[in-house]
């Protein structure tokens, strides 16, 4: 199975200043500083426990990918963090943003205002709609694309700094992000265009990354369960026989209910 690293859901908190911490001796500076970094963003410190260690917050990511909980950094964990991944914290099974902020109504429209050039702009279309028809065909959800005027999820594909304060990294690394549903950039869903695109599998299957940042864009976080579409780590399925996982369906029935049968 292809594994590549998903998305960068944006953050609601405020990522927190790692404390210092007593290095160990097998390590070297750069090797500390990119662990530093890598927990800061993916493991950020409560602000009521700011004392915790180094080890224990490797611990908790450990646990979240299921590695031998060490506290070290081994050789499972190290190419854990080596891989390019999503920008949203890990948090177990299907879980929301803080505040469990989601939409109030269940008519939402959607625009692209910016497409890729890896695949025509009907293929792009087909993988937005299809991917939006995951969500809505489990919950009450509607989405319409509109052409002209405000809508609620903004869609486009860009390059390095796009003006929302979070960069692309370049090909390979974070495919896309999302924002939390909200006012403004609320919902609205980005994907890093030095990527290549695809409708199948030959690079970036479009609508199964778009499916997992419209999770976002609806009020999802991240899944610590590998078959859920919200897991971190994208794997590719082929479209016609992508299914979404009782842990998915679980954390949207929370936030909006099931799809009833009149629907």
């Amino acid at each position: 199975m292809q594994y590549l690293l998903l998305c960068a859901a944006i953050l609601l908190p405020e990522s927190l200043a790692f404390p210092v911490q007593f290095k160990p001796e097998s390590w070297s500076n750069t090797d500390l500083e990119k662990v530093k970094a890598y927990l800061d963003k993916f493991y950020p410190v409560p602000t009521k426990e700011k004392s915790l260690s180094l080890e224990e917050r490797i611990k908790e990511m450990q646990k979240f990918f299921h590695l031998t909980v060490t506290g070290k950094l081994n050789a499972e964990t190290e190419e854990i963090m080596k891989q390019p991944r999503c920008g949203v914290p890990d948090i177990g099974e299907y879980n929301t943003f803080p505040g469990n902020p989601r939409w109030k109504r269940t008519h939402l429209t959607y625009k692209i205002v910016k497409y890729t050039t890896d695949l025509p702009q009907k293929k792009v279309d087909d993988a937005i709609r299809r991917a939006f028809m995951v969500w809505s065909d489990v919950t009450p959800l509607q989405f319409q694309r509109v052409f002209n005027g405000p809508a609620d999820i903004v869609i486009a594909f860009a390059r390095r700094e796009h003006g929302d304060g979070y960069p692309f990294d370049g090909r390979g690394n974070t495919l896309a992000h999302a924002f939390a549903p909200g006012e403004g950039l609320g919902g609205d869903a980005h994907f890093d265009d030095d990527e290549r695109w695809s409708e199948f599998n030959k690079e970036v299957n479009l609508f199964l990354v778009a499916a997992h940042e419209f999770g976002h864009s609806l009020g999802l976080g991240h899944s610590n369960v590998p078959e859920a579409l919200m897991y971190p780590v994208y794997s590719y399925v082929h479209p016609a026989t992508f299914r979404l996982s009782a842990d998915d369906k679980r954390g949207i029935w929370k936030l909006y209910g099931r799809k009833s049968s009149n629907s």
